[in-house]
C-alpha cells in the first residue's frame, strides 16, 4: 500500500507489516508545518483503519523517516509562525496520535533533528539515528521553549538539568552524545543506518503483536503515573495475554524445540 499526502508519504508492506511515514519537505529540511502536523496523524489513521480491518494485527511497527539525506526533521517552519494565534499553534494532538498508536514507533534519524523535530522524534517509542545527526532545541534564539513538551520529555530520559542545558543554549550536539543521555536508542555509521533500522523493526515484527503493544502500553503508563499504578496495570494485561491464541503458540514454541511460531495478534 502507497498512499501520497501532501507533505507524508505512507508506505505499508503487508507481508511484514511494516509501515514507513516519510516526511517529504526536501526543499525545507523537512520542516515541521500544520499540513505536516496534519499529514502525519492523517497517515496513521490510515494504518489504524488497515490494522483494524485486519483479522488479527495488521501493523507490526512503524517507521518515521525524512526524505533526503540532510534532515530528519529541522525544526518548525518558522515562517508559518506569522500571524498565527497561541491556540492555533497546537502540536499536541500530532504527538498524542503517535503515542496512542498501537504499534511501536521508531523515528529513523539522519541529519538534523531540532526544535520540533526532535520533539517528533521523542514522541516516537524508539530513537535511532546516523552518527552524522545533529540534535537540539533552537527555540530559546526566537524567545521560545520547545512546545511541545520537548524539556519535559528530555528531563525524563536524560535528566532535568541536560534538558535545561539543551533548551537553553539551542545548540546542536551529536548523536553520540544525545545517545550517552538517553535521548536516543542506538547510534549506526552512516552507511549502516538503513539496514540496522530494517533489522530492528524485523525484530520487532517477528515477536508477538499483542505483547508488544503490551508492552508499549505499559511504557506509556510508567510514564504517566506511579509504580503502584503501573504494576496494576500490567497484573490485568498479563491476565488478558495468557488467554490469547499468541500465548499459546510461544509457550509451544518454548516446549517443542523444532516447533516455530506463527503470531497473528489474536
Amino acid at each position: 500500500m502507497h498512499e501520497e499526502f501532501e507533505t507524508v508519504r505512507v508506505a505499508f508492506d503487508e507481508e511484514q507489516g511494516l509501515a514507513t511515514l516519510t516526511l517529504n519537505r526536501p526543499d525545507s529540511l523537512n520542516a515541521m508545518n500544520g499540513q505536516m502536523r496534519k499529514d502525519i496523524e492523517s497517515g496513521l489513521d490510515l494504518l489504524t483503519e488497515h490494522d483494524e480491518a485486519a483479522d488479527g494485527v495488521a501493523v507490526r511497527a512503524v517507521v518515521i523517516e525524512g526524505t533526503g539525506d540532510r534532515a530528519f526533521c529541522a525544526g518548525a517552519d518558522i515562517t508559518g509562525f506569522s500571524g498565527v494565534s497561541p491556540a492555533a499553534f497546537d502540536p499536541h494532538s500530532m504527538r498524542d496520535s503517535i503515542i496512542e498508536f498501537p504499534a511501536p514507533v521508531i523515528a529513523k534519524i539522519h541529519g538534523y533533528c531540532l526544535g520540533g523535530g526532535l520533539e517528533l522524534a521523542l514522541a516516537c517509542d524508539f530513537r535511532i539515528a546516523s552518527e552524522s545527526s545533529r540534535l537540539g532545541f533552537p527555540e530559546v534564539d526566537l524567545g521560545l521553549l520547545p512546545g511541545a513538551g520537548g524539556v519535559q520529555y528530555v528531563a525524563r530520559l536524560a535528566s532535568p538539568s541536560f534538558a535545561k542545558e539543551l533548551a537553553m543554549t539551542g545548540e546542536h550536539i551529536s548523536a553520540e552524545r544525545a545517545a550517552s543521555e538517553g535521548v536516543l536508542n542506538h547510534v549506526y555509521s552512516d552507511a549502516n543506518i538503513d539496514a540496522e533500522v530494517d533489522a530492528f523493526v524485523e525484530a520487532l515484527a517477528a515477536k508477538p503483536p499483542l505483547a508488544i503493544r503490551a508492552v508499549k502500553d505499559s511504557g506509556n503508563v510508567a510514564a504517566e503515573t506511579g509504580l503502584h499504578e503501573g504494576r496494576k496495570y500490567d497484573r490485568r494485561i498479563f491476565s488478558t495475554l495468557l488467554q490469547t491464541d499468541d500465548h499459546e503458540e510461544g509457550a509451544r514454541a518454548f516446549a517443542e524445540d523444532d516447533y516455530e511460531p506463527e503470531f497473528h495478534g489474536r
